[in-house]
């Protein structure tokens, strides 16, 4: 079995070894090291990469109580040298670290268990046993957190056996057998793991938690914390600094800002509406004032299938007509009759919607269709505007 350094050295980032055995199998090759700071997945925490003689380790598992290294390529040398990408390792460890730490101070204050727990690329989680967290407890939480890392307490590791657990107030009873690795923080909080984490709370930097959502019954806690909440809060801040200059306002204004704009923008939607209804039904009097033919064609570059929907409704409150239009914004087409004439809408576009690469269908008064490409619909508008010409 290999030396585990990210346990007697959790914070090595290179070192020399020996290769115990290299492995080829499946067009894989796996590397067993004499020692190993490349933490293994499992636990909720991903594996470490790095590399080893120059050639990138792609991922690291344990089974059988053995360490796989698995190799982007085979290594030449029996002696090499090797060296962890610290920079996820070390964020690793702060976010399994801060996730005892809020797992402790849900407990502390709500008498809340954490049930599982997943390390993500871009956030940390944990499912927690409640239905819901208020925005009051969720700030009770970030201040506690907050105010354990500025107290900086130490983080101890102890290995001890199954019948020695019963000496350590755990908050949650490990169900292996044989030694079991304890993190303890300073005496506060005590937890069977085999992650790897920080010497100290103030590692951590800071705790923040960005939402919450309910899952399967119980609440999902997305947190950050260490250079991820300090990478997430410059972003805000940018953002916030951006659109305070773009408003010409400071960040305690901005929120005020947005909801006058908000409230404008509600006006004046309302009054496009307004106006667009009105276009419309212009627009439709004035078609059905010149329209001699049974099919009402028109072809429209700047109004929304939603529109025309609008329009078409009109005209057949008005006439018996069959109605095809086509919007190219959109590059759907609109083809609609009241029950008057013996055809299904649905049907007749659907059949001739496909030579030309649309997709669609309807029921018997109303079908649409959605084109690739502008001249793609317009094609189809010819050929289903003559066929209807010939049927009438």
């Amino acid at each position: 079995m290999s030396t585990k350094l990210f346990y007697s050295t959790p914070y090595e980032t290179k070192w020399t070894t020996a290769i115990k055995k290299v492995i080829e199998t499946n067009d894989q090759i796996y590397v067993l090291l004499k020692e190993t700071a490349f933490y293994p997945e499992g636990g909720g925490q991903p594996a470490d990469t790095g590399f080893i003689d120059g050639i990138r380790v792609l991922d690291v598992q344990m089974k059988d109580n053995q360490i796989y290294h698995l190799m982007e390529r085979k290594p030449e040398n029996k002696l090499v040298s090797c060296e962890l990408d610290w920079d996820r390792r070390y964020d690793h460890m702060q976010q399994h670290t801060a996730q005892h730490m809020l797992s402790a101070v849900l407990e502390e204050l709500f008498q809340i268990t954490t049930v599982s727990f997943h390390l993500g690329k871009e956030y940390t989680t944990i499912d927690i046993d409640t239905a819901d967290l208020t925005k009051e407890q969720i700030t009770q939480l970030e201040n506690s957190c907050n105010s354990y890392i500025m107290k900086n307490l130490e983080i101890k590791t102890h290995i001890i056996t199954h019948e020695q657990v019963s000496k350590f107030p755990l908050r949650k009873r490990p169900k292996v057998t044989g030694d079991i690795r304890i993190v303890e923080i300073d005496d506060w909080d005590f937890s069977a793991c085999a992650g790897t984490h920080v010497g100290r709370t103030g590692e951590l930097g800071v705790f923040k938690i960005f939402k919450t959502e309910k899952h399967r019954g119980q609440t999902r806690v997305f947190f950050l914390s260490g250079w991820r909440a300090i990478r997430d809060y410059q972003t805000a801040q940018s953002i916030l600094d951006n659109l305070g200059t773009f408003f010409k306002t400071n960040k305690l204004q901005l929120e005020d800002r947005v909801n006058k704009l908000e409230l404008e923008k509600k006006g004046l939607t309302k009054e496009l509406e307004t106006l667009k209804r009105e276009n419309i039904a212009f627009l439709a009097e004035q078609m059905l004032s010149t329209q001699m033919e049974k099919v009402i064609f028109l072809s429209f570059a700047d109004k929304t299938i939603k529109d025309l929907s609008i329009l078409a409704k009109y005209l057949l409150q008005k006439s018996s007509c069959i109605i095809l239009l086509s919007s190219e914004i959109d590059k759907k087409i609109l083809l609609q009759h009241n029950g008057d004439y013996p055809f299904h809408c649905g049907k007749f576009l659907k059949e001739t919607i496909q030579g030309y690469e649309g997709k669609g269908g309807g029921n018997e008064l109303q079908a649409q269709g959605t084109f690739p490409t502008v001249p793609q619909l317009n094609a189809c508008l010819k050929e289903i505007r003559e066929r209807l010409v010939e049927s009438m």
